[in-house]
């Protein structure tokens, strides 16, 4: 028995500092799964906890004194997490109409609150929502097509432009809102046909997608996945990537064959394309999901390969072109893709002429959101980005939205690239969001 205590007592130990941290970073996006029922837990057991130890007479010696006060941590800290949280909160719904037109338009948040997101949408603090699996998960259809028209409702009651609303609906493992819409196979399943019914087949694939889509209320899908097939096996960290589970082809011809046939079936029903993911994550084996990522490969060897598909789908079509977390360190070897002017400026609108619209990945990604976030903010707005993804964890939006009110209000936002954003935006809604990539190339 004696034992038995001496164990339970080293647990308690280990335990308390570790449930102190999770409390200190209630708001972390790892520890979503904890929110609401899960942090009311942890306080009520580590109060519990300190109560069972007092009774026990721990406080009688220094080292019990130390543990009572351990497990008396968890609940103050994530009353101070909380706090804070709740001012950045505070700070953001404040700002005024000036500083909410001109950063609102260019934010895309997920959502799990309808009152919530309904708040953003009306004040103009967003100009965007994507919808996912947990909105409409246990719900029907025309719930979530209800809900999706009411926060349009609202909009042009403040007066504002149409929402762009976004999912992720590529086929296979990433199907976000299948069930209930068509799960349809991923589009490397037709890789092996013949190339004319590659492109019967994508064509049908886009338009299903599109029609479904388009009767929720979506106008914008984040698919199709333009990056090459990965020749060698990923690491076994990559828990979410999974590109070579999504990408068509190793062959860029025929990613851009049956790419260029899904963006075309899919704008025919109203629905815009997000090409994914510029410069092309099918050569590195990190997991951005949670790690920062190099792509060492020269300019001209990707130009050759890996971007031809991009380039090829841009050139006939109105898609977005979404740009993900990886440092391409051949041109900027100090800032991920996302928010490199010399990538996003220099090659995308300035090499490539390009003119529509460019999205970040999810910045609440580890690649981006475990280092300065607020930084990498200002750099992607400075560097010509028009729409900045806040998906996974839609809470990181005050975080996320606070550094680029900051940046505006320390003057370190670039005028001239607000306002260019602010015309391809403009151009979009003027073209009735129905195909957001929709703005003249040079």
């Amino acid at each position: 028995m004696q034992y038995l205590r001496r164990i339970g007592l080293i647990l308690l130990w280990l335990a308390a500092p570790l449930l102190a941290f999770a409390a200190a970073n209630k708001n972390d996006p790892y520890l979503v799964p904890m929110r609401g029922v899960g942090n009311i837990a942890l306080a009520i057991a580590s109060i519990a906890v300190a109560v069972l130890l007092l009774r026990r007479g721990r406080w009688h010696s220094l080292a019990g004194k130390l543990l009572v006060m351990l497990w008396c941590l968890p609940p103050m800290l994530m009353a101070v997490a909380h706090l804070s949280f709740e001012l950045r909160k505070h700070d953001v719904l404040s700002a005024s109409v000036t500083e909410a037109g001109q950063l609102g338009p260019h934010f895309m948040v997920g959502y799990s609150s309808f009152p919530e997101v309904a708040r953003l949408a009306e004040q103009g603090l967003i100009g965007d929502v994507y919808v996912t699996r947990h909105n409409i998960r246990g719900r029907s259809v025309d719930a979530l097509r209800a809900e999706i028209a009411a926060l349009q409702d609202k909009r042009r009651a403040a007066g504002l432009p149409p929402l762009i609303v976004a999912a992720d609906q590529e086929g296979g493992i990433v199907g976000h809102l299948a069930p209930p819409l068509t799960k349809l196979p991923a589009l490397a399943t037709l890789a092996g046909l013949a190339p004319d019914d590659q492109q019967t087949k994508a064509v049908e694939f886009g338009r299903i997608h599109g029609r479904e889509l388009a009767g929720l209320g979506v106008n914008l899908n984040l698919a199709p996945v333009l990056d090459l097939k990965p020749p060698l096996r990923r690491n076994r960290l990559d828990f979410h990537t999974l590109i070579g589970q999504r990408a068509i082809a190793t062959d860029p011809v025929v990613v851009s064959t049956i790419a260029s046939a899904y963006v075309t079936g899919l704008e025919a029903s109203g629905v815009g394309a997000t090409l994914k993911h510029f410069p092309g994550i099918g050569r590195v084996r990190t997991d951005t999901h949670h790690f920062s990522a190099n792509l060492n490969t020269p300019v001209r060897e990707l130009e050759a390969t890996d971007w031809l598909p991009f380039r090829e789908v841009l050139s006939h079509s109105h898609s977005a072109l979404l740009v993900g977390h990886i440092t391409l360190t051949a041109v900027d070897p100090d800032h991920a893709a996302s928010h490199s002017k010399r990538v996003v400026d220099g090659i995308i609108r300035d090499k490539w002429g390009y003119q529509g619209l460019v999205m970040t990945d999810d910045l609440v990604m580890g690649a981006i959101y475990q280092h300065d976030v607020c930084k990498a903010v200002v750099e992607a707005i400075n560097a010509g980005v028009d729409l900045l993804l806040v998906a996974y964890d839609g809470a990181q939006f005050y975080r996320i939205f606070g550094c680029a009110l900051d940046g505006s209000r320390q003057r370190k936002l670039d005028g001239a690239m607000l306002r260019a954003s602010a015309a391809r935006l403009e151009r979009v809604f003027r073209a009735g969001a129905s195909s957001p990539g929709r703005c003249p190339r040079r």
